[in-house]
């Protein structure tokens, strides 16, 4: 089995920071691409950032130069390091992986989402 567990989710003012994690644990071999998604009420969720295995990155528009995406491979960890917090950055914030079980078997996970709230 493969979980995925996210943390640093809260309330922040407007202009703030926050850094959200997602461990990757299990019966991992691999993991190919990671990725935080977020979705605001009433609203589809939407891609935020995506990392390759190789550590290319690539943004929504709407949070370039504000976030940043990272990932430590010996942790099987990623991250998101948001800056500049605006109060339409609010949403849950899930994170995705693809990863490859001992099994050779590839498969995406998701974790179970981490809120973000941003006031005016």
């Amino acid at each position: 089995q493969v979980q995925l567990v996210e943390s640093g989710g809260g309330l922040v003012q407007a202009g703030g920071s926050l850094r959200l994690s997602c461990a990757a644990s299990g019966s991992i071999s691999d993991i190919n691409g990671m990725a935080w998604y977020r979705q605001a009420p009433g609203k589809q969720r939407e891609l935020v950032a995506v990392i390759t295995s190789s550590g290319s990155t690539n943004y929504a528009d709407s949070v370039k130069g504000r976030f940043t995406i990272s990932r430590d491979n010996a942790k099987n960890t990623v991250y998101l390091q948001m800056n500049s917090l605006k109060p339409e950055d609010t949403a849950v914030y899930t994170c995705h992986a693809t990863i490859k079980n001992w099994n050779n078997y590839v498969r995406n996970y998701w974790g179970q989402g981490t809120q973000v709230t941003v006031s005016s």
